[in-house]
């Protein structure tokens, strides 16, 4: 696969990679370890058998060039999975992290009633995630509809006990973010 050649076969191996690493391993008959890891060659090996064939080279090419960095490979290179996301039940192991004074989350505006009342839960993901800047939480809630990007108040969530994780790929992790902790946009 030549990403120049059909960025849409690369988009495709992304979406079904995620599928598999963040939600659905059985899709191909694969078992994540308890961190979310999986050999690659196993992973390679189901992805032929399901008629899903990918070489070494367009794995390698689909974690490049994803914009988000949604997977890591171990320090070995023999292993891989998604850094967060995840569905399934994985302990990605990150360490708990002082956050910046401020996170933004980027949601739709059809969210916001719900949000208002009950803050930002993770849904069916294992922790609510956070963006370092608005136009990062911008293109993030863009993937609904027209984006709304609110403001966390993450340091003072942090100064009353709420912990804080940071992913592989610079995206903040917490379990959730209740709604005094929230600025909402005027509009």
């Amino acid at each position: 696969m030549n990403p120049q050649e059909n960025p849409q076969q690369r988009i495709r191996a992304s979406k079904f990679l995620s599928l598999v690493l963040r939600h659905r391993p059985e899709t191909i008959g694969v078992e994540l370890d308890p961190a979310g890891w999986v050999d690659v060659d196993v992973l390679l090996a189901a992805f032929a058998a399901h008629g899903r064939g990918l070489t070494r080279q367009q794995l390698d090419e689909v974690v490049a060039g994803n914009d988000k960095s949604r997977f890591a490979f171990d320090a070995s290179g023999t292993r891989i999975r998604a850094s967060q996301g995840h569905s399934v039940e994985v302990e990605l192991e990150y360490e708990d992290a002082e956050p910046p004074v401020v996170l933004y989350h980027g949601t739709h505006p059809r969210a916001l009633a719900a949000i208002r009342r009950e803050g930002l839960r993770p849904m069916s993901r294992h922790a609510v995630h956070l963006s370092p800047d608005a136009a990062t939480a911008r293109r993030v809630g863009a993937r609904r509809g027209r984006p709304v990007v609110l403001v966390v108040r993450a340091g003072e969530m942090a100064a009353d006990g709420h912990r804080f994780q940071r992913s592989a790929n610079g995206v903040w992790l917490t379990e959730a973010v209740p709604p005094a902790y929230l600025a909402f946009p005027d509009r």
